[in-house]
């Protein structure tokens, strides 16, 4: 593979990228790691670019209660600061916090999970427009993992959507500002609905213990929650809606608190308090269990240039559905076939162990040409090896392909790699579905 010098610190570029896929906005391949001086470095000691705090960028309702719980990096989500690591590197870093995560009980700030609310009387045939399953099928105090596409089958946003009401919905968003795009669609639709960001903020309790801790806060009517379910409740006297969800595949729960800027307080200590008898210990969400789980991350794994079934999300695309927003190309590329898609992949090379700050070259079996790049990876306990997602030709993406990697060299250069099957790990929670359909990408 020829590889082009760009700078004298060192970043390097692809010269030929024939085999990717055609993108408006290339995804950006120069690899420039995370250090001032040494290119390809990077992991929690890197003596990298640092994040400035400033107004433009939101601090969120439990901004101030992640720093006492210790959160030292954080990077930006949904225009607001997200907590990205609590145990420093010395004591064991982000991989102790999946040890809490799968053998005890995990709070998460996740107030980035924007919540977007349609409320009205046309909320259902509004909602029934722009995501691609059947709004109806979303009952009162249910929720659904839901995608809106774009008018060219990009995917726009992949949120778990709840219904409290009747006629109102919220969307708790991934990485992406859909209130503009809601609200820009129902200026040419004119609907009877309001579309608006609300004071809700979730915080996400993950694993093993998790039953038990929301057991003795919110008593046994918990254990009746199905998966994606809905159930009211109150933290200390402030009210919140609970999902049985997450993004883990652990057992798991998301707590919406209602008017979080004036009682994150009462929430969150009442919370931390509960949990003593657990180990309750508060990380940052868990990218390493969520790519063993084969859950996806907007803005890495897919954006708007990606369609669902690129990802693996063909099976949320309902064309029995009279209309929505990108049935007409959907269709067309259903029809077509896709040339790229994702696939996961097991890698060698040394542990894995933080954010990837380049999207990793990924090379055919003899190391020659370019072929795609890795999207997400972290190292898995459970599979003992690298383990990621790459966006690759079709013919790469073959179960038991054999490609190559390029690492940087603190984790080990060239690496092999196979394609797999997802999840590494199965799920938690049968509700999921994975248990019939067995794979996701």
């Amino acid at each position: 593979m020829s590889i082009t010098k760009l700078s004298e610190a060192g970043a390097t570029w692809p010269t030929d990228q024939s085999l990717l896929k055609p993108r408006r906005v290339p995804i950006q391949l120069r690899q420039s790691g995370d250090s001032r001086a040494q290119p390809g470095t990077e992991g929690e000691t890197a003596e990298g670019s640092r994040i400035l705090i400033d107004q433009r960028v939101r601090k969120g309702p439990y901004w101030h209660l992640s720093q006492e719980a210790g959160c030292w990096c954080h990077s930006v989500y949904n225009r607001i600061y997200h907590p990205r690591a609590y145990i420093r590197p010395e004591d064991g870093g982000v991989m102790k916090e999946y040890e809490y995560l799968t053998q005890h009980v995990t709070m998460w700030n996740v107030a980035v999970e924007r919540q977007i609310c349609v409320k009205g009387a046309d909320a259902e045939k509004f909602v029934d427009m722009v995501i691609t399953r059947k709004a109806a099928a979303c009952q009162v105090m249910k929720a659904r993992y839901v995608i809106l596409c774009n008018q060219y089958g990009g995917i726009l946003n992949d949120p778990v959507m709840l219904r409290p009401e009747a006629d109102e919905f919220w969307f708790s968003l991934s990485d992406s500002d859909l209130e503009f795009w809601l609200q820009g669609v129902n200026s040419v639709a004119k609907m009877d609905v309001s579309i608006h960001e609300i004071d809700v903020a979730p915080v996400q309790i993950q694993g093993p213990k998790s039953m038990d801790l929301m057991r003795k806060i919110f008593g046994a009517e918990i254990d009746d929650v199905p998966y994606y379910g809905l159930m009211r409740g109150k933290v200390r006297g402030r009210d919140v809606i609970i999902s049985r969800s997450g993004f883990s595949a652990e057992a798991g729960f998301e707590i919406y608190l209602y008017d979080a800027t004036k009682y994150a307080e009462d929430m969150w200590y009442g919370i931390l308090e509960a949990g003593e008898e657990f180990n309750l210990r508060v990380i940052a969400p868990g990218h390493h269990r969520r790519i063993e789980a084969g859950i996806l991350s907007w803005g890495q794994d897919m954006d708007q240039e990606v369609n669902p079934f690129e990802v693996g999300l063909g099976w949320q695309v309902d064309f029995s559905k009279a209309e929505f927003i990108g049935k007409e190309a959907l269709a067309k590329i259903k029809e077509e076939g896709v040339s790229h898609r994702l696939c996961g992949v097991r890698m060698g090379g040394k542990q894995i162990t933080w954010y990837p700050s380049d999207f990793y070259h990924v090379l055919d079996e003899a190391g020659g040409k370019l072929v795609g790049y890795i999207t997400s990876a972290w190292y898995s306990p459970t599979q003992e090896s690298n383990i990621g997602y790459a966006f690759v030709p079709v013919e790469f993406a073959e179960l038991g392909s054999k490609l190559k990697v390029a690492l940087p060299d603190c984790y080990g250069g060239m690496a092999e790699a196979e394609v797999v099957k997802t999840p590494f790990k199965k799920p938690f929670d049968p509700g999921t579905g994975l248990t019939s359909t067995g794979q996701k990408l």
